[in-house]
């Protein structure tokens, strides 16, 4: 393997993201034959294939992944170095690229402008993706840190906590259980909710706060995949939904959705940066880390009139 080369790794990886070696040339602005030499060049030297080649298109082997995952670790490796020679030289810059889970992307951007005013040198890039999409990129070295609930379980992760995540039920505001106070979570069992897709934060916890409900988790209810829709749908008058406190800030300040007075929430959960702790800390993170646990909590949404403190906690 010693005449492996970056350019044959990152050949490598662009085809994967790709999955056609004519796409990868372009993104690489080389031919389409030169891609082709750099990835025969790349399996003789290790006597493997590492595509198979499918009418679907470029679909990596088992060892294609390998060398792939070694190669986004890499180009992570040299990312961090060039920000250490940078921090050796006395500079505020560097890069940081962040995943975020989307019910962050309520106060992402409020944090980034807030950080990049205070180190406007660094290179900052955002991607917002479902739970299981942002582990992934945690997985895959295409992340830095993210910002998410429950920190992944199976992957060497360090959390540091900066905020705190209530979750909450809405209805529209005309709803029979909108002027209701005290409300039993037996009788708001009873309702149909709009709920988040298996996995996310907020189902997992949604099915712990009714999970003492027998026979509830049954047929939880309508599933959609993004914050957006549901509070459409609720809007609407599909149902109510158990949904963070951030996402519906300022649609319960416009009067488009009402918080209802359920016993036992909010329920309480915490927001975390997650970094991988298998790889070095650059000063740009570190620097982040900074930020977000001494300012972090002052950019987090929240509507007025929720209950104060929140009375549930569920677990992180």
């Amino acid at each position: 393997m010693r005449n492996l080369t970056l350019r044959q790794l990152r050949t490598l990886v662009a085809i994967q993201t790709s999955s056609r070696i004519n796409a990868a040339a372009k993104a690489l602005h080389l031919t389409p034959p030169a891609v082709t030499l750099q990835l025969k060049q790349l399996e003789d030297e290790l006597g493997a294939a590492l595509f198979d080649r499918t009418a679907e298109g470029m679909r990596p082997t088992s060892a294609g992944l390998a060398v792939i995952e070694a190669a986004q670790a890499i180009e992570e490796r040299l990312r961090m170095l060039s920000d250490e020679i940078d921090a050796i030289k006395g500079a505020r810059k560097g890069s940081l690229i962040v995943g975020a889970v989307s019910t962050a992307k309520y106060f992402a951007l409020r944090i980034f402008a807030g950080f990049m005013k205070a180190f406007p040198d660094v290179d900052m890039k955002l991607f917002v993706g479902n739970r299981a999409e942002t582990i992934l990129r945690l997985k895959n070295h295409q992340i830095d840190v993210a910002l998410m609930g429950s920190p992944p379980r199976g992957l060497p992760v360090s959390a540091v906590e900066f905020g705190d995540h209530p979750l909450v039920i809405v209805g529209a505001p005309d709803h029979p259980l909108a002027r209701r106070r005290d409300i039993s979570r037996a009788e708001v069992a009873r309702e149909h909710f709009i709920v988040r897709e298996p996995g996310s934060g907020t189902r997992m916890s949604f099915e712990r706060f009714l999970g003492e409900i027998a026979g509830r988790l049954d047929d939880p209810g309508t599933e959609m995949d993004s914050n957006e829709t549901i509070k459409q749908a609720v809007m609407a008058g599909l149902g109510v939904a158990f949904i963070s406190a951030h996402a519906v800030a300022s649609e319960v300040e416009g009067a488009r959705l009402a918080l209802l007075d359920v016993a036992g929430l909010p329920v309480l959960r915490h927001w975390f940066m997650v970094a991988r702790s298998d790889r070095a800390v650059t000063p740009v993170m570190a620097a982040f880390q900074d930020f977000l646990t001494g300012k972090g909590a002052g950019f987090l949404p929240l509507p007025a009139g929720l209950r104060s403190p929140p009375v549930d906690r569920a677990a992180p």
